[in-house]
């Protein structure tokens, strides 16, 4: 018979408060040499195999602001000023986690929050300009009309997500500089659901009015212009010479952007954009497996590296509104047939968190590690299929069962994980039947409820009350077990109605632990993933995200050392 260690050791291998001032992030970190202008970055991004999504908010793609960062700006970003490269507390990692004392304003001059009714006013900054679109638009001023319809579009749009922007009552403009936010009730997410979340791009009508979803339209008030496009291969970025915003270094000012152009890379072969990076044709590989690190740093010893815990997680989503998974005990039992620990030690070789989901270690006051759990969470990353064999008996399922489970062919690392999972469910008798998938299927599967009984993915956490609303509420589209309770979903409406983020802190620990003892997913360890950059590249140490999965106010500020760089023979 085969044992769990067989199976691995075959398949190893792998509420923001009211701010009256915000100043533009301030760099501390002592440099060498100058900031110099000029030169081009190439940069695989952390999901460098899936080509964009859609050039327009309001279809709602996840990846819009990672897409369209450096041109689409937001009312609020990262204070990259806090960040650890600069003496701060932040790596500004998370997909969508901005510490509320960590936020800057960027479109957004200054905020404040009034009553009677419930709103928040919002200031722009003076003088921001939209650069010239020939056959788009003009060359004008950003106003607050921009920022009214484009809040608009996203919350008439058929494509957003359920209840979204329920806390809303209006949008505004008061005057060319003022936006007013009049809301139905307090939301704890109010600033990153429409401030420097996922859909917050301050779009222009013009673009609007001429297609938002063509690339050649697009057109922002951002660092960089969008000025070529190929599907599958790159996303091109020329340096927007009117962009309004400065970084301070040494403490000196200099206008944005440093580089002249900036490609981000589509890849879809993991050898292949390993090899990029080891040639220098990527000046940064933002997403490194574990287990290419080693031989990395053997055949390109100069590269500089950051290593951080993934930011999402993986799992088997079981759906709880089919056979078999209705029922609770056959859930629980293909938890504990997969030997967690073990995928840890022998496929990740140490390079995972046994427990990581659905909230993250970096979340401070929100996370509760796996020994303060209840037992009925604990026991689901033990490893006991004797008792996985004994709760499917009790629920009818003595022989086991077969079942679908649809993956995404794009990631490498899922292609190797879910054979393994399945392996050990096929030694309680559960077969499973692997359907690999192109992203788009995949996720069209998923966003419209027709996926399989079984669906391997990974989900990020986004934020700490984010990662509960949109994976255990009901009818949420990133719910892909379609797990549903009223009573769950009351408790998830009183989170986001609570100011007190300690309060919030209690209520979302009872909510995480409640979801986890439901057992809707089969949860898996949470990996270890390293940046990697050439010693080329400056003013960066590995930061990811600035606002919800939004590198781009990270990039503008990167500046080349092009002497170093050619003395390295690139």
């Amino acid at each position: 018979m085969r044992t769990g260690h067989g199976i691995a050791t075959r398949l190893r291998g792998f509420a923001l408060a009211g701010a009256l001032a915000c100043l533009p992030p301030v760099a501390a970190a002592q440099t060498e040499k100058p900031p110099q202008y000029g030169g081009a970055l190439n940069i695989g991004l952390v999901y460098l195999t899936l080509s964009p999504l859609s050039w327009d908010p309001a279809d709602w793609p996840w990846k819009h602001s990672q897409d369209t960062g450096l041109v689409y700006e937001h009312l609020f970003a990262a204070d990259l000023s806090k960040s650890k490269r600069n003496g701060g507390p932040y790596p500004f990692i998370a997909d969508a986690w901005l510490p509320s004392d960590a936020i800057r304003g960027e479109l957004a001059e200054s905020w404040q929050w009034k009553d009677n009714p419930l709103r928040v006013e919002i200031k722009l900054r003076p003088g921001v300009m939209f650069p010239d679109k020939p056959g788009v638009m003009a060359s004008r001023e950003l106003v607050a009309d921009d920022v009214v319809e484009s809040f608009n579009r996203l919350s008439n749009s058929p494509k957003k997500v359920a209840g979204y922007f329920d806390h809303v009552q209006k949008a505004e403009a008061t005057d060319k500089r003022t936006v007013v936010f009049t809301f139905n009730s307090y939301n704890a997410e109010w600033d990153y659901r429409f401030g420097w979340g996922y859909y917050s791009a301050i779009v222009p009508k013009e673009v609007f009015e001429a297609g938002a979803g063509n690339w050649r339209n697009v057109n922002g008030t951002g660092p960089f212009r969008l000025t070529d496009y190929v599907q599958g291969n790159a996303v091109t970025f020329s340096k927007n010479d009117i962009y309004w915003d400065k970084e301070t270094i040494d403490g000196q000012a200099f206008k944005l952007p440093f580089v002249d152009k900036i490609t981000y890379r589509t890849i879809k072969d993991e050898a292949a954009f390993l090899a990029a990076l080891r040639t220098g044709k990527l000046d940064i590989l933002e997403g490194v497996r574990w287990s290419a690190v080693d031989e990395l740093k053997k055949s390109a010893p100069k590269l500089q590296w950051s290593r951080w815990l993934d930011t999402g997680g993986t799992f088997l989503a079981m759906r709880v509104d089919k056979k078999p998974f209705d029922d609770i005990r056959v859930r629980r039992a293909l938890n504990m047939a997969v030997n967690k620990q073990e995928i840890v030690s022998s496929y990740f070789s140490g390079h995972a968190e046994l427990f990581a989901y659905p909230q993250h270690p970096d979340y401070i006051g929100y996370f509760e590690p796996l020994d303060t759990m209840p037992e009925q969470v604990k026991e689901l990353f033990v490893y006991n299929p004797e008792k996985a064999k004994k709760l499917l008996a009790e629920a009818g399922y003595p022989n086991g069962f077969t079942f679908n489970v649809q993956v995404c062919s794009c990631s490498a690392a899922h292609m190797e994980l879910l054979p393994l999972v399945a392996a050990y469910l096929e030694q309680v008798g559960v077969k499973v039947v692997i359907q690999p998938m192109e992203y788009g299927a995949f996720l069209s599967a998923m966003t419209t409820k027709t996926h399989a009984a079984g669906y391997f993915m990974r989900n990020g956490h986004t934020n700490p009350t984010t990662t509960i609303r949109k994976s255990f509420t009901t009818g949420q589209p990133w719910n892909p077990s379609q797990y549903s309770d009223p009573a769950f979903d009351k408790k998830m409406a009183d989170v986001l109605l609570e100011r007190d983020e300690s309060k919030r802190q209690a209520m979302l620990k009872e909510l995480t632990r409640t979801a986890l003892e439901q057992a809707t997913y089969i949860y898996l360890p949470t990996g270890y993933g390293y940046t990697a950059w050439w010693p080329w590249v400056k003013n960066y140490g590995g930061e990811l995200r600035a606002g919800a999965e939004r590198p781009g106010p990270i990039h503008a500020r990167i500046w080349i050392d092009q002497e170093m760089k050619k003395t390295m023979g690139y």
